[in-house]
């Protein structure tokens, strides 16, 4: 059962926590003089000032998907750096000179460049080996 704290206060101005199944058990528990304040006995209480509660457990979560989406992002970009240091691009031609180089057409290199959903799946049923990057955009863009 899902419970609400408040934090109290009586007229004496003891503050002091309580448990309640809902909001409207703590007015009824009021009026009935069913709250007292644990220091004083005073049954004369109101709802004092709280800070939110922020679920931290949820927060850090928040926090750790933010750092890993950051990590890969980051490793994504030093990726795409390897990627252009040493591979030739060949833009939209890649799905032909990946046969070309995979039939011995053309000299044994690394390529890299853009494919359609058809050309890679052409490239899959030809056995050429191949991946499929996410590429980012650059950051000085």
């Amino acid at each position: 059962m899902a419970m609400i704290v408040y934090d109290l206060k009586c007229d004496k101005g003891h503050v002091f926590e309580a448990w309640f199944p809902d909001s409207g058990a703590f007015k009824r528990q009021r009026k009935r003089g069913q709250v007292t304040c644990p220091a004083c006995g005073e049954t004369k209480v109101e709802k004092a000032l709280m800070a939110p509660n922020i679920n931290s457990s949820r927060k850090k979560d928040a926090e750790q998907e933010v750092r890993q989406a950051a990590q890969m992002v980051q490793a994504l970009g030093k990726l795409r750096q390897h990627i252009e240091a040493n591979c030739d691009y060949v833009g939209p031609k890649f799905a032909e000179e990946a046969l070309k180089i995979h039939y011995g057409e053309s000299e044994k290199r690394d390529i890299y460049g853009e494919a359609t959903a058809a050309d890679a799946e052409n490239l899959r049923e030809e056995g050429v080996e191949f991946s499929r990057v996410p590429w980012l955009p650059r950051a000085d863009n």
